[in-house]
């Protein structure tokens, strides 16, 4: 039931911020839009879930986002440092790496990490295993660190009820 009503809820905030337009019957027609979608996405679609709708994860994307932010900063900072020395330094490279994550929200919330952050891009993943592809071996010796994977993890556990940051 919790997941019906932050679906609802959701797409709801969606409707009125693409709305733009606050009267009384647009606001009454969102609500029994974006309830009636919600209802039929969990009832005949069965996509609202845990997974399907992970607003457990909130908490933990308010320190998460803002340190991939950082990351995806940083990184296009060095990438753009590559790209612009003549000599071009770079050593493509292709690495394997675990995910620890526990749920599959949690592996392809670490997959996309990856690939969001310039130089890396993640080629496959299988079972809790990442394939990513690297622009230089430093980028790839970066991740074999597990410093983004303890990251996602504590991001993960927030979701799933540990509080430890």
């Amino acid at each position: 039931m919790t997941y019906l009503l932050s679906t609802a809820a959701v797409l709801l905030v969606f409707w009125l911020i693409m709305s733009g337009i606050y009267t009384t019957f647009l606001i009454t027609a969102g609500v029994i839009f974006s309830t009636t979608i919600a209802f039929f996405c969990s009832k005949r679609l069965g996509v609202v879930d845990r997974d399907g709708h992970p607003i457990h994860l909130i908490l933990g994307a308010i320190t998460y986002w803002p340190w991939l932010a950082w990351q995806i900063t940083t990184s296009a900072w060095t990438v753009s440092r590559i790209i612009l020395t003549p000599s071009l330094p770079i050593s493509p490279t292709l690495v394997r790496i675990k995910a620890s994550q526990k749920t599959n929200v949690g592996k392809v919330t670490y997959a996309n990490s990856i690939t969001l952050t310039p130089g890396t891009i993640s080629v496959d993943l299988e079972g809790n295993d990442i394939l990513v592809h690297a622009l230089t071996h430093k980028s790839a010796a970066d991740l074999a660190t597990g410093a983004m994977d303890l990251r996602v993890s504590r991001f993960e556990d927030n979701g799933l009820g540990n509080h430890s940051v």
